[in-house]
């Protein structure tokens, strides 16, 4: 029994639907009290507190205060006294405080209301753009809304007020440009990812291996724009500073990831298995290798651009050193792209529709990894690429067999394929 049979629009819809009902009005319900600490005594919009300090910050000049911790302390406490005790690490990139200067001419809790909108709608505007060209979705408008709206990723997005709606917003733009055949461009937009560097990992090494120079060219002059940007306004004291945190990264991890069950990566994955550093980092640059050679390899397939980047997105987190469940958000254009795809085949997808499924609703049970110990959309993950990996090795299988005079193709075989070649074609001239 194929398991994406499963999966009807009528029962995805109700799934939406109730997720989104009992997370948003958990968070409403969560927030709703009139001193800036929510029921649980958690600071409303948590990580926001810290952007809003670099952006303090960045207004006063203060370049030399960006890397200290204990300067940050203080001056939030001095913003936001509810906020005392709050301490955060700094890991952005010197020009990432400028974009926060605007919000600190509002107070915290406007500011933070602002950014929410602006999260939001940026969030909105990207499923939005990736849904209205996958037009086997077109008929499904409301049930994507709602599963959107419900992703856990979004939720948490906006619970923690971060900042990775930007990624998305890279991401999506550099998947429409690179559609468009705007290599170069494409490069610039991605390279915006800079302020989150962990998540360039595999976009570097997927375009080096297959040798898309433009784009690499573009990642390139758009990581020096940005980083000129920032030591012409500070100076080179921060990016030296910066440099130096980066380095000591490994032995802050620790503080960095107080509760690593937030975490979606294969390094967190093989951490919270194996307790010991050499041991799990050493399972993680092999898995991270295996995943980066089936990420080329799709990425040199004939399949279309849609399985090509979300493909290539999938490879983003898993082999990203760090990545918190806020920022699986850029993914919802791997799923769309996915869904749209599965759609389209003739033939049954052989599961591929319920690990996308699993992919999105997954992170809802992060929390008992502190139990089990195995973060299980990690797992999904790994085997939605893995079959994404397979169905272009079934086509250069056949290929060979045809050359070598084994038994040519079924009718339904050439069908298929067929099929899939002239999508594929319609895509790219779309």
């Amino acid at each position: 029994m194929n398991p994406d049979r499963w999966l009807t629009s009528r029962r995805l819809c109700a799934h939406g639907l109730l997720l989104a009902l009992a997370l948003w009005g958990l968070y409403i319900w969560t927030i709703a009290t009139p001193s800036l600490r929510d029921r649980n005594g958690n600071l409303k919009g948590t990580d926001f507190l810290h952007f809003y300090t670099l952006g303090s910050l960045a207004r006063e000049h203060r370049g030399e205060d960006l890397y200290d911790t204990d300067a940050q302390a203080s001056l939030a406490s001095r913003l936001v006294p509810e906020s005392e005790g709050i301490r955060y690490l700094p890991l952005y990139p010197p020009q990432f405080s400028l974009a926060f200067i605007p919000l600190t001419h509002l107070s915290y809790i406007w500011a933070f209301a602002v950014w929410g909108i602006f999260t939001t709608s940026v969030y909105g505007v990207c499923c939005y753009a990736v849904w209205r060209m996958c037009p086997r979705l077109r008929n499904f408008a409301v049930t994507t809304a709602l599963l959107c709206f419900a992703y856990p990723a979004f939720f948490h997005l906006i619970a923690w007020g971060q900042t990775s709606a930007l990624a998305l917003a890279c991401f999506t733009g550099g998947f429409f440009l690179l559609r468009s055949q705007q290599e170069l461009a494409a490069g610039l937009v991605l390279g915006c990812v800079l302020f989150k560097p962990q998540l360039g990992m595999a976009l570097v090494a997927v375009f080096l291996a297959t040798k898309s120079w433009k784009t690499i060219a573009g990642i390139a002059i758009s990581a020096a724009a940005q980083l000129a940007a920032g030591m012409a306004y500070y100076g080179w004291g921060p990016f030296r500073a910066w440099l130096r945190i980066l380095a000591n990264v490994p032995t802050l991890m620790p503080a960095f990831e107080p509760r690593p069950y937030h975490t979606h990566c294969l390094r967190t994955f093989w951490a919270m298995l194996f307790p010991w550093n050499e041991v799990s980092f050493a399972l993680y640059a092999i898995s991270a290798g295996v995943i980066l050679v089936w990420a080329v390899l799709i990425w040199k397939s004939r399949e279309s651009l849609s399985l090509r980047y979300a493909a290539l997105l999938l490879a983003t987190v898993l082999v990203s050193l760090h990545l918190t469940v806020y920022d699986l958000v850029i993914l919802v254009p791997a799923m769309l792209l996915l869904v749209d795809w599965i759609l389209s085949q003739a033939s049954p997808s052989n599961g591929m529709g319920m690990l996308v499924y699993l992919v999105c609703v997954l992170p809802l049970v992060g929390p008992f990894t502190r139990w089990i110990h195995v973060q299980l959309s990690v797992v999904a993950m790994v085997a939605l690429l893995y079959l994404m990996w397979r169905m272009p090795m079934k086509f250069r299988l056949s290929a060979k067999a045809a050359r070598s005079g084994a038994p040519a193709l079924t009718a339904e075989d050439k069908k298929s394929i067929t099929l899939k070649r002239t999508l594929a074609l319609t895509e790219q001239e779309g």
